[in-house]
């Protein structure tokens, strides 16, 4: 199994390709998912459901059968819950992604084929159409398809937001240990640098606030943070690391003697806490979108958030947080 880290996935060195090739086939005869993305700073405020509800006689227009809709923050708040959304997606033989984005000033539409395993989408050079908002984006994604005769019949008249069962999530959550792990300072703690796993990470690409990005702001923003990482590392943590520039199978990192990888994700408070089976902070606290550090232990499979919740807005306080948690 190849090594796949949500440490830096909003590093994504890969420019966005509008219109890149056309539709797949299988957009014609295959069922969609579709994953929404909206600034809430955007106006007319729209939740993301009723921007899943605007957009979706556009899809059906253009001979998609968009049979579930769910929010791209909440597929990609970790490694294991996109995995798990994946493992659902296979089940009922979806075919396609499609994925709306809501700018301030756009909405883009990208449709690319599904996977088939944990990654979603391979790549950020999707078939994709922006417009200023979900109806011009929409209509061009109609004209797109008109003279394709489509095979999906039967397709629902409203958009369906389905709950992924806890039965389909229960693998996953239940490894999230809220404690230390043992022996740090008998392995080596692999990092992974910014941009490394990349092509694992294609999916958060097409979150609202990264959508665009320049290759140039990507590659400032790594270098910067590479430092400040290293930094931090270096004053709170004496074990041993070691920074990884390339994916490698979990073989291959145990033979190098690294059986712990820190891990880093991004997503609302409420909805990490959640996803890491503790009782979840609500309200305006709940709310923001703060980054959490945990560790992972390869040859388990088991994944350490520490003893106390550290996250925070800032990633670097919630990396000096963690850090200062592993010693208790």
């Amino acid at each position: 199994m190849k090594y796949i880290s949500c440490a830096f996935l909003f590093f994504i060195s890969v420019n966005l390709v509008l219109a890149q090739g056309g539709l797949p086939e299988s957009f014609f005869e295959g069922k969609s998912v579709v994953l929404v993305s909206t600034d809430p700073g955007s106006r007319p405020v729209l939740s993301w459901q009723q921007l899943a509800d605007s957009v979706h006689v556009h899809l059906v227009e253009a001979g998609a059968d968009p049979v579930a809709y769910f929010e791209l923050e909440q597929v990609i708040l970790s490694e294991a819950r996109q995995a798990d959304y994946a493992r659902a997606f296979a089940t009922r033989q979806v075919k396609n992604i499609i994925l709306v984005t809501r700018k301030k000033e756009s909405v883009s539409i990208h449709v690319g084929a599904f996977s088939g395993d944990g990654k979603i989408v391979t790549t950020t050079a999707l078939f994709g159409l922006a417009g200023k908002d979900w109806n011009e984006a929409g209509s061009q994604l109609a004209a797109s398809g008109k003279n394709t005769r489509s095979k999906n019949l039967l397709v629902i008249d409203v958009p369906e937001f389905p709950q992924i069962s806890s039965q389909e999530t229960a693998r996953s959550e239940q490894k999230f240990l809220p404690q230390n792990p043992l022996n740090l300072e008998v392995f080596k703690l692999g990092i992974p640098l910014e941009g490394s796993s990349a092509e694992n990470g294609a999916l958060s690409y097409f979150r609202y606030d990264l959508l665009g990005k320049s290759q140039e702001a990507i590659l400032a923003e790594q270098a910067a943070q590479k430092s400040q990482i290293q930094s931090i590392m270096e004053n709170l943590y004496p074990h041993q690391i070691e920074w990884l520039t390339e994916a490698k199978t979990n073989e291959e990192l145990v033979s190098d003697r690294v059986q712990f990888l820190l891990v880093k994700v991004e997503g609302r408070q409420t909805d990490l806490m959640q996803s890491m089976g503790l009782e979840p902070i609500l309200g305006e606290e709940g709310q923001k979108t703060v980054v959490k550090y945990y560790i992972k232990l390869i040859v388990r499979d088991e994944l350490y958030i520490g003893p106390e919740w550290d996250a925070n807005v800032d990633w670097k306080v919630a990396l000096t947080g963690f850090l200062d948690n592993l010693k208790k």
